[in-house]
């Protein structure tokens, strides 16, 4: 099991540790309800270090994103950061990720953790470009700064104003006393706030000043499983629950970032995909009756015939009712169409709702 540059500082706040994608990870400090509402309310931490980052460099660096991703990184200049996805060859999706163009020749991909070496092994297949790939996942760390008071806690930590960055932007400026950190206007939750990357022998130093920046506005450490319900509210996917190597982006509600203005992996395959109509779908459901749906609980329809799957499910914190996503025919899926969650041989009813189900 690996740790993170952090774990032992988890360790110290007493948080509760399991094993996450072969990292000993904080799952919760206080609890995952208090921790969902810190990041709502005011400004919360994650310790998201177990994440994977490439680095892509030279004059075909552009080229070998635009066939091996969905999206069209060519409209990517120096300072933005974009959503996509890596297609495999039989229709579903590798991992996603996010590219950041960090210099005109040179690109970061940010990768999920259970994934690293995969997306490693894939990328480099392709790579008949003479690309330079460095994979510097255990050489940096990545801390996710998130809540509607991020931008004030942590004004006083850099040169850059963090209320002008906007979303999907990044610098690589001053933080916290150190040089050329990764300042991202990114993240997985809905509040708003930053991503920091910097290397392992800074993070430490980097994690006391935000706590110690942060203290007059409440800030906490949040574990995993919070950043698990607050993606859920927002409608995020999450790899291995609601998009996997069998799962199209299309299929997934992911044709926004399915861009057929360059040709790419499967591109064709997934053209004509497109065309005949897509026969299943990824929707966002609400529970109407008492229930919690969870991940590979069956969905049928009224009268017990099986429709599709459930992906990801929790009780929402702040919505105060069940929610959940998941895979259902096609003539199920438009919002309002009544369908039922199978939950211990019952049939509980649910309905297909607009994601995401919080808004700010």
């Amino acid at each position: 099991m690996k740790n993170t540059a952090l774990t032992h500082i988890h360790q110290l706040l007493g948080a509760k540790m399991v094993p996450f994608a072969g990292y000993n990870m904080p799952v919760s400090y206080e609890g995952v309800n208090a921790e969902h509402e810190t990041v709502r309310n005011s400004v919360g931490v994650f310790d998201v270090s177990h994440m994977g980052e490439f680095l892509l460099t030279g004059d075909n660096a552009l080229a070998l994103i635009q066939k091996v991703t969905s999206n069209d990184a060519s409209t990517l200049e120096v300072g933005k950061a974009q959503y996509s996805c890596l297609p495999n060859e039989k229709g579903g999706i590798v991992d996603d990720l996010i590219i950041y163009r960090i210099k005109e020749n040179q690109y970061l991909l940010v990768v999920n953790a259970s994934n690293i070496q995969k997306d490693w092994d894939w990328i480099s297949k392709f790579n008949d470009l003479g690309v330079d790939m460095k994979n510097l996942s255990d050489a940096y760390s990545l801390l996710a700064i998130q809540g509607p008071k991020a931008i004030q806690a942590m004004q006083s930590l850099t040169s850059v104003d963090l209320s002008a960055l906007k979303y999907y932007h990044f610098e690589v400026a001053d933080f916290a006393g150190i040089e050329h950190v990764i300042i991202s206007a990114t993240g997985y939750t809905g509040s708003g706030g930053f991503e920091i990357y910097c290397k392992n022998s800074e993070v430490e130093q980097v994690w006391n000043s935000v706590f110690e920046a942060g203290k007059p506005f409440g800030i906490k450490p949040i574990g995993l499983a919070a950043r698990d319900t607050l993606r859920l509210e927002m409608g995020f996917c999450l790899y291995g629950n609601d998009i996997n190597d069998t799962t199209s982006p299309l299929e997934a509600g992911l044709g926004w970032i399915t861009k057929f203005t360059k040709e790419f992996t499967n591109s064709e395959n997934l053209k004509i995909q497109k065309e005949a109509g897509i026969k299943k779908k990824l929707v966002g459901f609400e529970l109407s009756d008492r229930g919690i749906p969870r991940h590979d609980y069956q969905i049928v329809d009224k009268n017990g015939n099986d429709i599709g799957i459930v992906t990801s499910g929790t009780m929402a914190p702040s919505l105060g009712k069940a929610i959940g996503m998941g895979y259902v025919k096609s003539e199920f899926a438009s919002v309002d169409s009544d369908i039922f969650i199978v939950i211990r041989d019952k049939k509980i009813a649910a309905k297909v709702v607009k994601t995401p189900f919080y808004k700010r």
